[in-house]
């Protein structure tokens, strides 16, 4: 049984949720406690996390970030504002998934039951690209010793380019593999991710490995 972590301080919201959860076959537990929520997060050691953004004393994002340093389980984001700007910081903070409030339950269940299947197709064996190491298990790429830890975003994005490697890859393409389904993709935070994903790449050494293709895709070379 996967075990799911919520994080929310509306408490009427979070008894829904882990209701929702447990009748869909989950283990639902929740925080009620915000000291030291980061802390709580690892302990709890979760197969994924639900974390609201408005949280008593500490901004989700922000706790997201520090949870990212030593973690790269699956977090989803729960939120009632609409800005497309929270979504894309969100998503820039290591989200796999972004939902916002009032949500359908069939979606948000359909959200996590997608994050999971993504999380246990990237935690298989490891690969190389060119002499760096993909460890798909720690989500890092590794070359001459530097490791650059990925999110699953940018793992999955990754992992898609490398199956293709040096063929286009249409935008279509990448959202679909992050999304599973083209109803929830996300221009923006496919730009965003593939940013960082270059980012990391450069800081091995590899400045030039994505190449855009105008109106068509990118390659990875």
């Amino acid at each position: 049984m996967k075990k799911i972590l919520i994080i929310e301080d509306e408490q009427a919201l979070r008894e829904e949720v882990t209701v929702l959860l447990n009748n869909a076959g989950y283990e639902a537990v929740c925080i009620d406690d915000f000291h030291n929520v980061a802390e709580q997060m690892k302990r709890s050691d979760p197969d994924l996390i639900l974390l609201d953004i408005n949280l008593p004393e500490v901004n989700g994002q922000a706790l997201l970030q520090e949870f990212r340093k030593a973690s790269d389980k699956p977090v989803i984001m729960l939120t009632s504002r609409t800005s497309e700007i929270d979504e894309v910081l969100s998503m820039s903070c290591g989200a796999d998934d972004y939902v916002t409030k009032p949500y359908n339950p069939t979606i948000l269940l359909l959200r996590i039951s997608a994050v999971l299947k993504r999380s246990a197709r990237n935690s298989s064996t490891n690969r190389m690209y060119h002499d760096a190491e993909v460890s798909t298990v720690k989500g890092s790429l590794i070359r001459s010793g530097n490791e650059q830890v990925l999110t699953k975003n940018e793992m999955i994005i990754f992992q898609v380019m490398l199956d293709r490697m040096g063929e286009i890859v249409t935008r279509d393409e990448l959202m679909t593999a992050l999304w599973d389904n083209d109803e929830f993709v996300n221009d923006n935070a496919l730009s965003v991710n593939i940013s960082r994903l270059r980012g990391k790449l450069s800081d091995l050494g590899m400045p030039d490995a994505i190449e855009t293709r105008k109106k068509q895709g990118y390659v990875l070379k």
